[in-house]
């Protein structure tokens, strides 16, 4: 089973680009796009590489950013 990663993708004003993040590999994981499409795929890319990095070198996936639905719903009322 595959985890379930965070992606934040975000429009940079002084890049003038999509930045993406991903949070739980730390500060330095990022990548961008030219188009939103351009940066989600090129997170999705990226996390892929990052995950088969941390197995080929048999460090310990980090856990996944979870968040509780019943939280969301609660604070949208």
């Amino acid at each position: 089973m595959t985890p379930h990663y965070s992606m934040v993708i975000q429009w940079s004003n002084e890049d003038q680009k999509f930045i993406v993040s991903l949070p739980e590999f730390g500060p330095y994981a990022h990548t961008h796009g030219d188009t939103y499409e351009e940066a989600l795929k090129n997170g999705q890319d990226v996390l892929e590489l990052l995950v088969e990095d941390y197995q080929a070198r048999n460090q310990v996936l980090p856990n996944p950013l979870t968040s509780d639905r019943s939280l969301l719903i609660e604070a949208a009322s």
